[in-house]
C-alpha cells in the first residue's frame, strides 16, 4: 500500500481526483461564464421580478376595487336599512289613519244606526198610537151606536136623519 502511494506521489499532480474536480468546476463555470448564463439567468429572475410586480400591482387594483366595491354596498345597505324604516315608519302611520278612520266609520255607522232605530222606533210608536185612536174611535163608534141605538127610538132616527139631510 505503500507502494500505491509513493507511485501516486510520483505519478503528478493530475493523478489526484480533487484536482479532477476542481478542473471540471473551473471549465463548467468558464463555459457559463462564455454562453452568458447568468446574464441568462439573471434576464429571467428580472422577467419573473416584473410578472411578479404586475400580479402585485394587479392584486392592489383588485384590492382596491374590492374596497371600493364593499364600502358601495356597504352605503347601500345603510340606505336600505333608512328605506326600510322610513317603510315602517309610514306602514305604521298608514296603519294608525286606517285604525282612526274605522273608528270614526264605525261611530258614524253606530250613530247612523242609532238613529235609524230610533226613527223606526219612533215610526212604529207613531203607528201604535194610530192604531190605538183607531181602536179607540171604532170602540167609542160602536159604543156610541150602542148606547144611541139603546136611547132612541124611531121617532128620534127618524129626526136625526132628517136634520141630517137638512144640513146637506
Amino acid at each position: 500500500m505503500v507502494e500505491l502511494m509513493l507511485a501516486a506521489e510520483g505519478a503528478g499532480y493530475f493523478t489526484d481526483g480533487a484536482v479532477w474536480v476542481a478542473l471540471s468546476m473551473a471549465v463548467v463555470i468558464g463555459l457559463m461564464i462564455w454562453k452568458k448564463v447568468p446574464s441568462a439567468v439573471g434576464k429571467a429572475l428580472d422577467v419573473k421580478i416584473e410578472e411578479i410586480k404586475a400580479q402585485l400591482d394587479e392584486a392592489k387594483k383588485l384590492r382596491e376595487e374590492a374596497e371600493a366595491l364593499k364600502a358601495e354596498y356597504e352605503a347601500k345597505a345603510k340606505a336600505a336599512e333608512k328605506d326600510a324604516a322610513a317603510i315602517v315608519a309610514r306602514a305604521e302611520q298608514d296603519a294608525d289613519a286606517i285604525v282612526a278612520k274605522a273608528a270614526a266609520d264605525a261611530k258614524d255607522m253606530v250613530a247612523r244606526k242609532k238613529a235609524m232605530a230610533e226613527a223606526k222606533i219612533a215610526s212604529e210608536q207613531r203607528a201604535a198610537i194610530a192604531e190605538l185612536k183607531a181602536i179607540t174611535a171604532n170602540a167609542a163608534t160602536a159604543a156610541a151606536a150602542r148606547i144611541i141605538a139603546e136611547k132612541n127610538d124611531e121617532k128620534a132616527d127618524a129626526a136625526l136623519v132628517e136634520d141630517a139631510i137638512a144640513k146637506l
